[in-house]
């Protein structure tokens, strides 16, 4: 959920230049943050595009529940490799033009990808097909901004600023990706499959073309920001070096049954829609009063983490959100839902925000930007497969109800991890914990 910022956050150097003052900084701001937003609005697997998508697939095609599960696992298969197109990313500069690069070559890629699905019928193959090669092109685009980001914060010694930017770039997009996303669902209903379908993927190609335009006119002062660093090791002695690193192994098994929850996603869409009657927009409101319910305590946890060792925060953080998702076993309708979700963002932002911090300690030396696109691609992984599981739950055993008891049970799964936590990363408030982690 912030895991934009963890990356950020992961890769700061222990030096860099001076920190660009006056109007030089907020060119940066703008500039990285106007990429940024562009960047959250056009994925294929988030926002304003997947939730037309689900909606189509589950009103225009009938797909139930487990069948929208096994689409989206298949289309966001290249999600759970996140970590080699940052390898790619990291080694190869198209052109030479580094960055600037990928963000046009795959961009274009990327809209030329959802322009070709128009030419066809939307049927279940052509959207499967067009959106899991639309991911694999996307990734890219999505390494190349957010390793620029994270590399302007660490040249420009200007990484706390940049990490609340992409924070802000992540959570401000996806607010206003799932109410608008809902709203072109709904308009979306009154035409014709054919035409539903093509306005989707045109919009998609529109937002991508915007992309790759940006990188080409974009300032040098923002693409030149970054420089490649030359390799100190072979990749698989650092995958293995990754692998023997007992710390990332308790953040890598919480970071699964935090994200596995049977009760969320593809099963609370469908129980909201079919028995809560909420319509598409009331589902993409849902989920922006989820995720910017969460911003008020990310910002209470930068206060905290300061004042309180991470061990408690942990454990406070984790205990509480055991509950997160048991205001929905008493929700009648569609608008208690709205309100349930702002109580369960609340709820589970302090155990988010310390998973993070967690992670970011944990990190081996020298692969922290491997470590943390593993922490994303787990975060895929894990949520598709919950979706999975959860629709299976939805669909042939018990319903709603039994899928929220799973998701409980799973989150008090991650309290007994904890004890697996090397003490020494999580026994300072921060400031202290590099030195710990060195």
């Amino acid at each position: 959920m912030t895991v934009e910022v963890a990356i950020t956050e992961a890769v700061v150097a222990k030096g860099g230049a001076p920190t660009p003052a006056g109007a030089a900084r907020w060119k940066i701001f703008l500039l990285g943050g106007l990429l940024m937003l562009l960047i959250n609005f056009s994925s294929p697997t988030g926002g304003l595009i997947d939730i037309p998508a689900s909606f189509f697939l589950k009103n225009k095609l009938h797909l139930e529940a487990h069948q929208l599960a096994v689409f989206k696992l298949w289309t966001g298969a290249p999600l759970f490799v996140g970590f080699m197109f940052g390898f790619l990313r990291d080694r190869w500069s198209p052109f030479g033009r580094g960055d600037r690069g990928h963000l046009v070559i795959f961009g274009l890629l990327t809209g030329l990808i959802y322009g070709t699905v128009t030419l066809f019928n939307p049927s279940y193959a052509v959207l499967l097909t067009g959106l899991f090669v639309a991911t694999v092109a996307f990734q890219v685009v999505f390494s190349a901004a957010y390793g620029l980001t994270s590399s302007i914060g660490q040249q420009k010694a200007m990484a706390g600023q940049m990490s609340a930017l992409v924070g802000c770039a992540h959570a401000l997009p996806s607010l206003a990706s799932f109410v608008l996303g809902g709203l072109l669902s709904q308009a979306l209903e009154s035409r014709d499959a054919v035409t539903a379908a093509h306005t989707l993927f045109l919009v998609a190609a529109g937002l991508m073309a915007v992309i790759a335009l940006f990188a080409v006119a974009g300032p040098r002062s923002l693409f030149n920001a970054s420089h490649r660093e030359p390799l100190t090791h072979h990749f698989t002695r650092d995958v293995a070096r990754l692998v023997r690193h007992w710390p990332v192994w308790p953040v890598v098994m919480i970071q699964f049954l935090w994200q596995f929850a049977p009760a969320a996603g593809i099963v609370l869409q469908y129980h909201m829609s079919n028995t809560l009657h909420g319509t598409d927009a009331q589902w993409g409101l849902w989920n922006a009063l989820f995720l910017g319910s969460f911003l008020p305590v990310y910002i209470l946890y930068g206060f905290l983490c300061q004042k309180v060792r991470l061990s408690r925060l942990l454990w406070f953080g984790f205990t509480l959100a055991v509950i997160q998702m048991a205001p929905l076993l008493w929700v009648r309708t569609a608008d208690g839902a709205l309100v349930a979700a702002v109580f369960m963002g609340l709820i589970g932002g302090i155990g988010q925000a310390s998973l993070v911090d967690l992670a970011i300690r944990s990190c081996p030396p020298g692969l922290q930007g491997t470590m943390m696109m593993l922490f994303t691609s787990l975060y895929y992984f894990s949520v598709r497969f919950g979706d999975l599981f959860g629709a299976w739950l939805y669909d042939r055993h018990g319903g709603f109800v039994t899928a929220v008891w799973a998701t409980i049970i799973v989150y008090a799964l991650i309290l007994p991890v904890l004890l697996l936590v090397p003490k020494r990363l999580i026994a300072t408030t921060d400031g202290e914990a590099l030195a710990v982690a060195a």
